[in-house]
């Protein structure tokens, strides 16, 4: 039996696979390691927020289909950082700034501004140092109202 065209056909499926993710990769700004960011995602989030971002609307919210819309609201861009789960990790400014781009990418493409401007290490380090503590879900509350209604058409300014 001839074992060089399936060792062949592996390889080349190996290649395409990273010729793939290198496409969808290469569009995901600020993100410097996305094989990082998803095992770092695996090892401190996906324990509350669940492997698809889907979280239980309880006291871990979804990130899935939502999270880029808080980048649309006043102070939304500030409070994905600020609140405890992202504040306190114990990673790095540049492995959490590498993590929370990723996650928009991965969790809620959809609604990805195109004019994203991705965080930075230094942005990461300064919005980490005030952290939300009860204040974190009305604050939350009043976010996704905000893009809720814009939504529904019925926003004020």
């Amino acid at each position: 039996m001839n074992r060089t065209l399936p060792l062949a056909a592996v390889f080349a499926a190996v290649l395409a696979a990273g010729a793939a993710a290198g496409a969808s990769e290469s569009v995901m700004r600020g993100v410097s390691d996305p094989r990082q960011a998803r095992v770092d995602y695996m090892l401190k989030c996906q324990g509350c927020h669940r492997p698809d971002g889907g979280g239980d609307d309880q006291s871990n919210p979804p990130m899935k289909h939502i999270v880029a819309q808080f980048l649309g609201e006043p102070g939304g861009r500030e409070f994905l950082v600020r609140v405890p789960g992202v504040s306190t990790v114990d990673l790095d400014n540049v492995r959490l700034a590498n993590l929370v781009n990723w996650t928009l990418y991965t969790f809620d493409a959809a609604h990805m501004p195109a004019d994203f401007r991705p965080y930075t290490p230094e942005e990461i380090g300064q919005l980490r140092r005030q952290p939300l503590r009860l204040e974190r879900a009305e604050m939350r509350a009043r976010l996704v109202a905000g893009f809720t209604q814009e939504k529904a058409g019925t926003h004020t300014p």
